[in-house]
């Protein structure tokens, strides 16, 4: 097989794990289309690198991650200041019937760190080893941050309600 054929292979096998990942770390579902197509185009372009890395997969994350953290400060530059604060609108009592906006928002209030090694460890399923690699962090670094998020998790309503089959 040739290198596009390679990478044609490994795009569509990480396609929707990357989609996914990047919702969950906290961007709207277009954004995450545009951020793991973003993130398999610089795969494509250091193909050499990624085949070359021991775990291809949190090589691959850690790019999405620098991508979200790069779309995050250029989403900062395009707010617009408004002389007055737009009304506010009720919430949504459709957004509370969906387990999944449950763990989206349990989630999204985690801290960035926490998020990241929830999303690394339990949805992409890498190793701490793997997720340590994909942040740059130390191991222990990675335990205690999942320590932390349990038992913000844990202790979230939301959850504590999807759980208990109520409505939170």
């Amino acid at each position: 097989m040739g290198r596009d054929e390679d990478f044609a292979e490994f795009a569509s096998a990480r396609w929707l794990k990357l989609a996914r990942s990047a919702v969950l770390l906290g961007a709207s579902h277009h954004e995450a289309e545009d951020l793991a197509q973003t993130t398999l185009m610089r795969c494509y372009v250091s193909w050499s690198k990624v085949t070359a890395a021991a775990h291809q997969d949190a090589y691959v994350m850690r790019m999405l991650l620098n991508e979200f953290t790069r779309s995050r400060r250029r989403r900062w530059w395009q707010e617009r200041p408004m002389s007055r604060l737009p009304e506010t609108a009720e919430p949504d009592p459709t957004t509370q019937v969906d387990g999944a906006d449950a763990v989206a928002r349990a989630l999204a209030r985690l801290g960035k760190g926490q998020r990241e090694v929830v999303v690394l460890r339990y949805f992409v399923h890498l190793t701490e080893r793997q997720t340590a690699e994909a942040l740059g962090v130390p191991e222990g670094t990675v335990k205690s941050r999942l320590s932390r998020a349990h038992q913000q998790l844990a202790a979230d309503g939301d959850l504590r309600a999807l759980r208990d089959g109520t409505t939170p």
